[in-house]
């Protein structure tokens, strides 16, 4: 049957860092100890002022092209994950094509929010699963939100941090490939939180910029609960799905905001904190590049292998989440 390998990874993070001191100064306040102490973050990456998206993109691309030995030219679709786009329009996957010289590649981009690169993932998988057409499939997870910070917001700008990270997908037909994904979405939160700036319901305009539509808003708590509670049902679900119980996925890749709700997820589903990959310590929360860049880590520090089972899950404003495991 065929299916969708992943046969390589690649990630690309700004050069500056940003320590938890910074926002002691900016903020005047010691939230430094509150940081390490309850979501582990130590320092994260900021783009520079000419630093964008797409930058971020064409670089991951570039390591991940490198890793799986392939030329931009090898690429039959391109899909970009992100909620920090180049432009409202065109596509930022338009853009990664063309800096790639990815000339027989098509591209759209995809806005689930966090949860968007398993999104992304069990698209470009779905590609390949059901069109010979396609053969390798670019998939990247990008985040910018620090062009759209509030400085003076602790609630936000303390965690949210910069990053590309992603994977190559390839036609395959040894066994290997996406095994199960499941996409779920509570949409009652969909004002709770985000940038509400800059749509057609709130043209950006003078007011609203004076209003801050046009940075991340924390509008409500969301609820402690609930990431840890759906993220363990899915994974339930899926192991269901394929006579698996989560004892038999071999690592897990959690979203990245909150190490307390990693912890809680693996303890609903008794599996020890060893099979899973947190980055957040020093690269703090890259929304919809964290998922791949935990995925990366782990493969270049020899945690994961070929035969192993490995699962996806991330959520994200909307709420959307989004779940998948591949065989290596």
């Amino acid at each position: 049957m065929r299916n969708a390998k992943i046969i390589s990874s690649g990630m690309f993070v700004p050069e500056r860092i940003i320590p938890n001191s910074y926002f002691d100064e900016l903020l005047g306040e010691n939230v430094s100890d509150w940081l390490e102490e309850n979501v582990q973050i130590y320092e994260r990456r900021w783009c520079s002022e000419n630093e964008s998206t797409a930058d971020l993109c064409v670089n991951a691309a570039n390591e991940i092209l490198n890793n799986a030995s392939l030329k931009a030219e090898d690429l039959d679709l391109i899909i970009i994950a992100t909620d920090t786009p180049e432009y409202i329009s065109p596509s930022t996957a338009s853009i990664i094509q063309d800096k790639l010289g990815a000339i027989n590649a098509g591209t759209f981009d995809l806005n689930s929010a966090c949860s968007g690169f398993v999104n992304a993932l069990d698209v470009g998988a779905k590609y390949i699963q059901s069109d010979k057409n396609y053969t390798h499939v670019l998939v990247i997870g990008a985040y910018a939100m620090s062009k759209h910070l509030n400085k003076a917001d602790k609630k936000t700008v303390t965690l949210f941090a910069d990053g590309a990270s992603g994977v190559l997908l390839k036609a395959d037909e040894s066994g290997a490939g996406m095994l199960a994904s499941k996409l779920r979405t509570k949409g009652q939160y969909h004002s709770w939180m985000g940038i509400y700036g800059g749509g057609t319901a709130n043209v950006t305009t003078d007011k609203s910029i004076k209003s801050n539509d046009h940075q991340l808003k924390f509008v409500r708590k969301f609820p402690k609960e609930l990431n840890a509670e759906i993220w363990s049902a899915m994974i339930m679900d899926m192991c269901e799905s394929i006579d698996k119980s989560p004892k038999d996925i071999d690592h897990y890749f959690i979203t990245q905001i909150n190490i307390n709700s990693i912890k809680e997820t693996l303890d609903i589903l008794k599996i020890d904190m060893d099979k899973t990959t947190t980055i957040m310590h020093n690269y703090g929360y890259t929304g919809s590049a964290c998922i791949p860049m935990a995925f990366h880590n782990a493969i270049e520090n020899n945690k994961i292998k070929k035969g192993d089972l490995v699962l996806f899950i991330g959520s994200g404003g909307g709420l959307a989440f989004a779940g998948a495991i591949f065989k290596l």
